[in-house]
């Protein structure tokens, strides 16, 4: 963490130079530290990332507090509420999922499959305009990074500056990432409590989740918050699917969730097997005429793709590995929150927010891309 972030804070948490303890630097970041917030909460800095989740999403820093001869404050004996412990456990699955990969998105297979995403969910034509987008956007929002990937393309390809958030342990994958770029910083925040002015950012992007939180409404109406007037808002959120997928998607959970990572990673090795040999058939089926019931349209159809859009998710992708793509289904089926939506669904929330520019890119069936703008 470079101390510069706290220019990026809010001023009525009352961060600066004068309350920052350092413990350990490595080269310009502060490594190890502590910052007190202005109605006293602690607020440390472990492996260069400051936490300021609220306390009952907190780790037991209590270690961290003897090391340096700190005690243990009060505050962090608070109770744990029902939606907090659901969050919780939704931040096992991600801490698992980005510390063992750690570089998804980076290796060059991947940019080429996830940029080209990136574009559709945008409604962009080419990497360069993707890169277009981005420039001359002075401050970038990003929250839930997972490995850092997309940070570290909008900070290297945009010039801005960039804040990265995300609640779980990927904001340390994140920050080895990208603490070699100036511009750029990352936190450890819940989005719906986040440490950053109102009405600041040129660009806010949540790709794929605000619908692993308590509410997927309250996290993007959080987020909007934190748009400029005049700038943009991009999220990505799961879009309901037909009755046999969603029936597939809500059976397989109530098992895989409640399975430690490991024991998840091993049962949906079966599932990813599926998706790979389905893909290696390279059959098509055409249907004449559509199944409105569950959701299948007319036309053409990849028959892994029908399976995996109406049926059952089993994904696969040849430009990764085995174990990339089994990583997928997991984060697919282990997270205990894991809202779907329907388009109607974000219309409603866009529209009691007074939002009157927006639009929907069809990236995939199984999600909603939607790019707000937020009236000057």
């Amino acid at each position: 963490m470079r101390p510069e972030l706290a220019r990026f804070l809010d001023p009525k948490l009352g961060l600066g130079s004068d309350n920052l303890q350092t413990f350990h630097r490595e080269g310009d970041h502060v490594d190890e530290g502590l910052w007190l917030s202005a109605d006293g909460r602690w607020n440390p800095i472990i492996r260069g990332v400051p936490c300021f989740l609220p306390i009952a999403l907190r780790p037991d820093f209590s270690e961290f507090f003897r090391k340096h001869g700190l005690g243990v404050p009060k505050q962090d004996d608070a109770a744990i509420k029902a939606e907090s412990e659901q969050q919780a456990k939704t931040n096992v699955t991600f801490s698992d999922k980005w510390s063992k990969f750690r570089n998804y998105g980076l290796e060059p297979g991947h940019q080429e499959f996830l940029f080209d995403w990136y574009c559709k969910k945008l409604g962009l034509p080419s990497i360069e305009a993707l890169k277009n987008f981005y420039r001359g956007k002075k401050l970038i929002l990003e929250c839930g990074p997972g490995s850092g990937f997309n940070t570290r393309f909008m900070a290297e390809n945009g010039g801005g500056t960039v804040i990265s958030v995300d609640i779980s342990e990927a904001a340390f994958t994140t920050f080895g990432n990208t603490k070699h770029l100036p511009n750029c910083h990352v936190i450890q925040a819940d989005l719906n409590e986040l440490p950053l002015p109102d009405n600041t950012f040129d660009f806010v992007i949540a790709d794929g989740v605000l619908h692993h939180t308590p509410s997927t409404r309250q996290a993007v109406e959080s987020l909007y918050r934190k748009v400029k007037p005049g700038g943009q808002f991009f999220f990505y959120v799961y879009r309901r699917m037909g009755a046999a997928r969603y029936f597939c998607d809500q059976h397989i959970r109530e098992t895989f969730s409640k399975l430690d990572p490991e024991a998840c990673y091993k049962a949906c090795e079966g599932i990813t097997e599926m998706g790979r040999e389905l893909s290696k058939l390279k059959a098509q089926v055409t249907l004449e005429k559509p199944i409105p019931i569950l959701g299948i349209p007319a036309g053409t159809h990849d028959v892994q793709r029908l399976i995996y859009y109406y049926f059952v998710k089993c994904f696969w992708n040849d430009a990764f590995d085995y174990e990339t793509n089994n990583m997928v289904n997991f984060d697919w089926y282990h997270p205990h929150l894991a809202w779907q939506h329907s388009e109607e669904e974000v219309e409603g929330w866009l529209k009691d927010l007074g939002v009157k520019e927006y639009a929907f890119h069809p990236a995939n069936p199984n999600g909603i891309s939607t790019l707000v703008r937020k009236p000057e």
